[in-house]
């Protein structure tokens, strides 16, 4: 059986609760399962916890005390459960030096919220697990 978007759940770690639904809804538009996080707490404790998060769309700025930036510096250090997992880093807040920091740790791509809509980058997450769909 072959995989599809319906199989798939993506972590949205976001702390403008707005922002949080409008994503979670247009995700779930598109048939994909959606976990949502305010903190990088909450989202470790959902990879800890649920095992099989295909993608992570990721703000830079979150409740708490580490950034986006420190989530995915955690995410892909040797033996972290979310090391393979395909991160988006949707923010208008990041600086140049952090976009290029985001790059080296190996973030799928870096969106500037205010230069992309929602649905071109649920298009991207899309597109990009369906073709490495095993």
């Amino acid at each position: 059986m072959s995989t599809t978007k319906e199989d798939k759940t993506i972590l949205v770690v976001e702390d403008e609760r707005p922002l949080l639904e409008a994503i979670k809804k247009k995700l779930e538009l598109s048939g994909f399962t959606v976990l949502t996080a305010r903190s990088t707490d909450q989202a470790y404790a959902y990879i800890e916890d649920i095992g099989k998060i295909d993608a992570v769309w990721l703000d830079h700025y979150l409740l708490g005390k580490e950034s986006g930036l420190d989530f995915v510096a955690r995410c892909k250090t040797e033996g972290s459960k979310c090391k393979n997992i395909p991160i988006y880093v949707v923010s208008n807040t990041a600086s140049d030096d952090k976009v290029k920091s985001y790059i080296r740790f190996g973030i799928s791509k870096y969106f500037v919220k205010a230069e992309n809509r929602l649905d071109v980058i649920v298009a991207e997450i899309k597109r990009y697990l369906e073709d490495n769909a095993e």
